[in-house]
């Protein structure tokens, strides 16, 4: 998994690409507590996420949880076909910031 944070005095903007699974669950951990204590507004690119397992997927919807209860906003701006397939499959209806 490649991540990144881009961040602005109000705005970050985590971008996720590649294969994203239970090895890479601690770095994208990190990264969303580095956005969750830096900004108020977060946007999350799945645009270029090739494969995201349950474990991922979970630590996302407690990051959209912990901003919510924080008075943060998140939202996604692009997700990949793949990643909104497989947390369709896990019951997951929508996306953090997004209508179900």
């Amino acid at each position: 998994m490649a991540a990144s944070i881009e961040r602005n005095e109000t705005a970050s903007l985590i971008r996720l690409e590649g294969v994203c699974n239970v090895s890479t669950a601690a770095e994208l951990k990190k990264l969303l507590v580095e956005g969750l204590t830096s900004s108020v507004n977060l946007t999350l690119d799945l645009d270029a996420v090739e494969e995201i397992d349950i474990t991922n997927l979970q630590l996302l919807w407690a990051f959209a949880r912990a901003a919510s209860n924080c008075g943060r906003t998140v939202s996604v701006s692009r997700i990949s076909q793949t990643a909104l397939l497989t947390a369709r499959q896990a019951g997951f209806d929508s996306f953090p910031g997004q209508p179900s």
